[in-house]
Order: C-alpha cells, then structure tokens, then sequence
C-alpha cells in the first residue's frame, strides 16, 4: 500500500509539473502556419566555416565528409516580413527599420540577436522548439546550391592580397548585382524543397566563427573561437557580428559583403514531455472553450 501511495503521488507531481503552465496560461496563443521541408539522411563533402592559417598564412579551410544519420526539419521558405512583424507587434522582437511588414516578402535587415528573438518567440507560441540551423545543416539543406569557399591557391601564392581578390572576383563573378528583397520563392526551389536558398538573402546560422592555425603536420595546432561573430549563409559565406542589421555596414570576413540579412529555422522533435505538454495544452483549451 505504501508503495501504491507513493507512486501516486509522484505521478501527481510529474503531472503537475507538465500542467502548470499550461493552467497559469489557459488562453488560446495563435502562430503562424509555417510550412517546412524534412531533409532526409544523408551524406556531403562540407568545407569546413572559419578562416585557417598555416605557416602564418591564409589557406582553404580543409574539407570534412559529414554524414546525418537522422533527418531535420527546416522551414521550406526565409521568414516572411509579416511573420516577424507579429513577434515586433507581440513586443518580443526588435522592430525591423525598413517598415515592411508584407507577407510576400522574406524579412530583411536582421541581427543575429533578432533571429534568436524571434525562434523564442516563436517557440513560445507553438510548444515547439525552433532554432537557428547550424551551418552544417543549412549547407546540407542547401544540396546542388551549395557553394564552396576553396579558392585552390596553392600555399605558396598565400599572400593575403592574392587570395583577397581571388575571393572578390569569384564572389563578383557570381553576383547578380540585384540586392533588392524579392518575393518569396522568386528563386526557385532546389532539390530537397527549399526555396529561395543562395538567393540575395544571407541566412543566419547558429555556428561560431573560427580561427584555426594548422601546423606542419597538417593537424590544428591551436584555435580560437569567437561566437560575438556568426556564420551567414548564402551565395557564399560571410561571418558578421551577432549586432550587425546590415550586412553591406561592415562585418564580413572577406569577399563581398551579403546584399540582405535574414533566416530561417529549424524545428526540433519535441521530448515526451513536450508532446505531452502540448496535447494537455490542446485538450485543456478546447475544455474551457
């Protein structure tokens, strides 16, 4: 018997822990409806982010085979003006400083400090879990669009000069000098159903940028990471302060910086508890009404 009593009353007190917020908040939170892709496994040479140095001098970042034994789930298009004008409008979100707020138009002029704001918000409203991809998994969403940074220098033409106006010219050479926003999926969508991906938006990822000295040997001799700085993701790379709103203010490690800043998410698969949170939340609400 005391056994029964005591498993009843930890049960009681798991189920009230996964009920409490949802009776201290029993009004209904609406959210947007935000479709996503599911990138299935699978296996990509990734160069790896960060800027290399050996011998003092700069070198390709060395290539990585990356293998993603489970899939992910990411937001099929860039998060739309409106979208994020209702976290703005919910006061959880810095306001955009272009004014656009349309539902055609992916947001631009976003900080990294935005985009986090904006996945815990969204995160909040949902139940769910969204977040920024890292850059491993937005080069792997970005399959055939996917560009490679190496610039194949050999390392004795490693003069910082050199390699600088390799990378512009690669970069120019790619560029198509339109920098305006344009409406969501006016660049197509790629192999694994994302749209707009490498378009004239920049994406924000979760990853640090990193400076890595590589010694003789051919193995890191030392590192430094600096998560002040994250990884953009788009035509090409870029690494921009976390502050920065406008890519074309400054920021960028080399190369041209990015014409528009923006993001996507992930969203994660919610734990047992969440599930269970978000069905009680469900139930509950249609309880009451």
């Amino acid at each position: 018997m005391r056994l029964m009593i005591e498993a009843a009353l930890a049960a009681a007190t798991a189920l009230t822990a996964v009920l409490g917020p949802v009776l201290q908040q029993p009004e209904t939170r609406t959210a947007p409806v935000l479709p996503t892709v599911v990138v299935a496994p699978g296996t990509f040479a990734f160069r790896l982010p960060g800027e290399y140095l050996k011998g003092g001098w700069p070198v390709d970042a060395p290539e990585r085979t990356v293998t993603f034994r489970r899939g992910f789930e990411i937001m099929k298009d860039e998060v739309s003006a409106a979208d994020y004008a209702a976290c703005a409008a919910d006061g959880a979100c810095k306001a955009t400083e272009n004014g656009t707020s349309s539902a055609a138009l992916p947001v631009t002029g976003m900080s990294y400090r935005d985009a986090v704001a904006y996945a815990a918000w969204l995160s909040e409203r949902t139940g769910e879990n969204w977040r920024l991809p890292t850059d491993e998994e937005w080069s792997f969403a970005a399959g055939e669009r996917l560009h490679d940074d190496s610039l194949g220098l050999p390392q004795e033409a490693g003069n910082p000069a050199a390699r600088w106006l390799a990378r512009y010219r690669t970069e120019a050479a790619a560029d198509k000098h339109d920098a305006e926003p344009k409406p969501l999926g006016s660049f197509g969508t790629n192999s694994k159903g994302l749209a707009d991906i490498a378009g004239n938006v920049w994406e924000w990822t979760a990853t640090c940028y990193i400076r890595v000295a590589i010694g003789g040997d051919g193995q890191v001799a030392h590192s430094t990471e600096n998560c002040g700085v994250r990884v953009v993701a788009g035509r090409h790379r870029g690494y921009m302060s976390t502050f920065i709103r406008d890519g074309r203010s400054g920021g960028c490690a080399a190369g041209l910086a990015p014409d528009n800043l923006g993001f996507r998410l992930v969203r994660e698969k919610l734990s047992l508890v969440g599930r269970m949170r978000l069905l009680l939340a469900e139930a509950l609400q249609g309880w009451l009404g």
